[in-house]
């Protein structure tokens, strides 16, 4: 369905964007995951046609988008980052405005919008001014005004920042339902990992404008041998002993606190109970231990040395 091709985005000394690629299969929900300032949003305005790539191809639908812009145009739905809306006109007027312009009209424009209106559950709130909106609402409708078009590529780019947890749940629901009863394409881009670990089976991690990491979370653990994290807290033990967990075998990166060691664990090649007991038998008296298996966010740490949300 979509197809990056050493795509970069140079402004004058700075690049954003540098010589990305990956593919997006049809019918499949997608990740773009990286901190602020990663350069999703620059991707996602190249694929929307908002920004010229400096250099490298977009194919949507097996088309370049260079060469076929106006056709895929319409079979795309972008959700922008910031909500684009008229504020004094109501949802209803604000769909049909902009099924308008993708050509919608009469009846099928008017069924079209009650459609939309049910999927982001506003059919009750229709004829109100956006402007009397909560946060959360607006971000509804912008969604609303992307599947005006029923495309076969929604693009949504960081879609729930500063809103509700009710209507973050809401979007995330729907994102998903539309994924899976239409079979709708979906780039799904956010520094929330937790909304894109829950949506997507395959993520790309950017960093700096640059493709780190592609591939399913099992994938990238895999390829990138990211480990599990174990915390153990300890009431008494001593300095030497303390220094000889940093010997045991299948961890690494042990730090050693006043009064708790973490360290990373390759669960394959070693049990986390046996971990825990060879740390109990060096003579250490151990309170309580935690588990962490790798999720996106500490596997992009473990990679980059920084945080999703830096």
């Amino acid at each position: 369905m979509l197809e990056l091709i050493n795509l970069t985005k140079k402004y004058k000394n700075f690049i954003a964007v540098d010589n990305i690629s990956f593919k997006v299969e049809d019918g499949e929900i997608f990740g773009l995951l990286g901190p602020n300032g990663a350069g999703k949003s620059t991707t996602v305005s190249m694929i929307s046609t908002v920004k010229a790539p400096t250099s490298g191809e977009i194919r949507v639908d097996n088309k370049s988008l260079k060469e076929k812009s106006m056709e895929i145009k319409k079979i795309m739905g972008i959700v922008p980052q910031d909500i684009a809306l008229y504020e004094a006109l109501s949802a209803k007027d604000n769909l049909e405005f902009f099924g308008s312009l993708y050509g919608l009209k009469g009846k099928i424009l008017k069924d079209r919008v009650s459609e939309v209106l049910e999927i982001i559950e506003l059919k009750d709130k229709k004829d109100q001014a956006v402007s009397e909106f909560s946060g959360g609402m607006k971000r509804r409708v912008n969604i609303g005004i992307a599947l005006i078009n029923n495309p076969k590529l929604l693009i949504l780019d960081e879609p729930t920042v500063g809103i509700d947890p009710q209507s973050r749940n809401h979007i995330l629901e729907t994102v998903k339902r539309l994924n899976e009863e239409r079979g709708m394409t979906v780039i799904y881009t956010s520094h929330y990992m937790e909304e894109v670990e829950y949506l997507c089976k395959r993520v790309a991690i950017v960093d700096n404008g640059k493709l780190i990491a592609l591939g399913t979370k099992e994938e990238l653990k895999e390829k990138l041998k990211v480990k599990d994290t174990l915390t153990v807290s300890y009431s008494k033990a001593a300095k030497d002993d303390l220094e000889k967990v940093k010997n045991i075998m299948g961890t690494e990166k042990v730090r050693i606190d006043k009064d708790e060691i973490t360290l990373l664990v390759d669960s394959k090649q070693r049990n986390i109970i046996d971990v825990v007991d060879d740390i109990k038998n060096l003579g250490i008296k151990l309170t309580s231990f935690k588990y962490d298996e790798v999720n996106l966010e500490s596997m992009f740490l473990q990679i980059t040395g920084k945080s999703l949300r830096e």
